[in-house]
């Protein structure tokens, strides 16, 4: 009898919905909130990275965070790498989608071209670009001293490190953007562009009073991601400068697996770093929401 009322139970649709979602739900608590709050409680000790000998400090990490004048050059890096990654990738996105949005064989040639870098391992992009940029072996360092240029060492430079990694960053990513504009514009109506040859508008004008406004949804969700892929940036940098020259490119990630892995092994400092940086992309996001719900 009980089996049989435990079945009926079930057996009703907005019962059963909920053993469909379990198993994603499970997932999601094991692997998203479930770290979530444990990240939350292990930063406010101060603990190595075995987890021995921990000890509740509070919010204590946090204020030394502030004080640090390591964290706070790697979060200034971060949000400068951030204000420059994502714009010029979005730019270098729109335009080359608007070019190669066409079905032809070019086109789809064009367009595997471009994302070969996206499937390439970051290891091997680094590693490639450290044998290009090298001041003694690197090609490109041979082209710009045959051009007369000098001697220069990209990677090696403070005032360049950064810039040069940001242009390696948005060369590697930039065909996913490029990808997901094409299949954006494809999916804008026809119609349009036809009514806008008859009123006498050139592709120029059609661009920006169709394409353009049509395909923002998708421009704001490349936004979005973009700003958490660039406040997160970690392996490019890692394999190119490990945060050198001078501290110019270390980046919150990169500082966060410094204390935690290689230099203090704190734990609990780390994952406070981490926390704040959590805190950071999410308020950026919910502005962004905000701004894309008032502009769309």
């Amino acid at each position: 009898m009980r089996f049989r009322r435990v079945r009926e139970y079930w057996n009703k649709p907005e019962h059963a919905a909920y053993l469909f979602i379990a198993p994603a739900g499970i997932l999601l608590f094991v692997f998203c909130i479930l770290p979530l709050i444990s990240s939350f409680v292990i930063s406010l000790l101060k603990m190595g990275v075995d987890f021995r000998m921990a000890e509740f400090v509070g919010i204590e990490n946090y204020r030394k965070a502030f004080g640090d004048r390591q964290f706070r050059n790697s979060f200034w890096v971060t949000v400068k790498y951030s204000l420059i990654e994502t714009p010029l990738q979005m730019f270098v996105g729109i335009a080359l989608s608007a070019l190669i949005a066409r079905n032809s064989f070019f086109n789809r040639l064009v367009r595997s071209i471009y994302f070969l870098p996206v499937i390439t391992s970051a290891v091997t992009v680094g590693i490639m670009w450290q044998m290009l940029l090298h001041s003694n072996v690197g090609l490109f360092t041979y082209w710009i001293q045959r051009s007369g240029l000098g001697k220069v060492n990209l990677l090696n430079n403070p005032g360049t490190a950064l810039y040069t990694i940001i242009a390696i960053s948005i060369w590697r990513s930039f065909g996913i953007s490029t990808i997901i504009l094409v299949a954006a514009i494809q999916n804008v109506s026809k119609d349009y562009f036809e009514a806008a040859q008859l009123d006498g508008a050139g592709s120029v004008r059609q661009f920006f009073a169709i394409t353009l406004p049509e395909i923002m949804p998708s421009v704001w969700f490349l936004v979005m991601t973009r700003i958490i892929g660039s406040l997160q940036v970690f392996d490019i940098i890692y394999t190119l400068t490990n945060g050198g020259p001078n501290k110019s490119t270390n980046t919150m990630v990169l500082y966060i697996y410094q204390e935690a892995f290689t230099k203090n092994h704190n734990m609990g400092y780390a994952t406070a770093v981490s926390e704040i940086l959590f805190l950071l992309i999410l308020v950026i996001i919910m502005l962004q929401q905000y701004v894309m719900k008032k502009t769309l």
